[in-house]
């Protein structure tokens, strides 16, 4: 037992101060953000809004998460990640109290708009921070700590939301996530000062290619465009599904939830650094990954039995385990050959495109056509991933061969 410890605190050596201040800062805004896995349920039962309305609704959730995410990266390249993540922090907390305050359609989609215009102008900004205060070694890692932190702080956050819903009501949510946003910019501003920090990979590229002329980099976009559609089911249909086929309350699905924070914050380190090891693809991790979280859903039509709800859930935390870190870690090496920001702000506008069109898409099938047929439509789309990734591992070789020609040549 105390070499399976010490076996388990040895994957975490070797990374600098700044990325366990910088994953302190994520827990504690994660940890807030319960309003996230809740707001289906919050639209139907408090607001009485229809599916088709929710399903409009995370459309602009996921607009404004394009429009925020692009906008991050741009001023990341201008003024700085700091000035970026600290002014996001703060204008979140605030916008999250008052988002409680929308009431109708029309307010509704224009509040989740600006919040999410504004949280996720914070995501390139963090990724070009942990990039500069990792060692190049330690990327893939550093990264890992970072998705540990979220998802330690999403397996709480889901938790208490359910308590905060059952003894509060729902308001209790807003200003939960809006304090927690502010005492995260308060860290910020106290540990992460520019004045006081180190700079362990600081990359200056003379003339940058743009992200746009990089054809590998947009053959990845599309396939983490298709990995966020299919993992993002889990907060819009799946809660729904659970309560409405499986008859789970809000505590228990935020309990079902938590489990899957708690299992990735366990296992996905030592998981990642054993990867890493073994020196497997970055490409073909990411699709294995995703097959793993087409698994997971696909599954739920075998049977009726609750526990494979348990099951489904596990088999996508594994996926995300591996997706997540090593599609990161790809799109940060990526980057070095361009602006920092432009990249990741790409990389980001994946998943954030994913958002305008998951949710929707997947409420008007679940009210079209129900469950069932949902999850197989899914789950097809997600192979589809699978074989996009595959796709670009060629061009990824085809590419390094071509790349070693000209070396010769010259």
């Amino acid at each position: 037992m105390k070499k399976l410890y010490n076996n388990y605190i040895n994957t975490f050596r070797g990374l600098s101060i700044e990325v366990w201040w910088l994953s302190l800062i994520t827990f504690i805004n994660r940890s807030g953000t319960m309003v996230i896995p809740f707001l289906s349920l919050y639209l139907t039962e408090s607001l009485d809004f229809s599916l088709t309305d929710v399903g409009w609704i995370m459309s602009f959730f996921g607009l404004g998460s394009v429009v925020g995410t692009w906008i991050g990266g741009k001023l990341t390249d201008i003024i700085g990640y700091y000035k970026v993540m600290l002014v996001s922090l703060i204008l979140t907390g605030i916008l999250f109290v008052l988002l409680q305050y929308a009431t109708t359609f029309n307010q509704f989609c224009l509040g989740i708009f600006a919040v999410m215009l504004v949280a996720d102008s914070f995501r390139p900004a963090m990724f070009v921070a942990l990039s500069a205060y990792s060692k190049p070694e330690n990327k893939t890692r550093s990264v890992t700590l970072i998705r540990l932190a979220i998802n330690l702080g999403f397996s709480a956050g889901p938790a208490i939301g359910g308590l905060i819903i059952t003894g509060i009501g729902y308001e209790g949510l807003f200003w939960t996530d809006g304090i927690t946003c502010v005492l995260a910019a308060i860290l910020l501003l106290k540990v992460l000062h520019p004045k006081k920090v180190k700079v362990l990979d600081e990359v200056k590229v003379e003339n940058p290619s743009s992200v746009y002329e990089d054809k590998a980099f947009w053959v990845f976009f599309i396939a983490m465009f298709i990995f966020g559609f299919v993992f993002m089911q889990y907060f819009s249909t799946m809660p729904l599904y659970y309560k409405e086929d499986h008859f789970l309350s809000e505590f228990e699905i935020g309990l079902l939830m938590g489990l899957s924070g708690f299992f990735i914050f366990l296992l996905e380190m030592p998981l990642i650094k054993w990867l890493e090891e073994i020196q497997k693809s970055h490409v073909k991790l990411i699709a294995f990954g995703l097959f793993l979280v087409a698994l997971s859903i696909v599954i739920l039509n075998l049977t009726g039995w609750v526990g494979i709800l348990i099951i489904g859930i596990l088999l996508m935390s594994i996926g995300e385990m591996i997706a997540f870190p090593f599609s990161n870690a790809f799109a940060i090496e990526r980057a070095k050959k361009g602006n920092q920001g432009e990249y990741m702000a790409l990389y980001g506008i994946s998943f954030s495109l994913s958002h305008i069109f998951s949710h929707n898409v997947g409420m008007q099938m679940v009210a079209e056509f129900g469950f069932e047929t949902t999850w197989y439509v899914v789950t097809a789309f997600a192979l589809l991933g699978v074989l996009i990734l595959i796709y670009l591992s060629r061009v990824l070789k085809k590419e390094k061969v071509n790349l070693n020609k000209t070396k010769y040549s010259n």
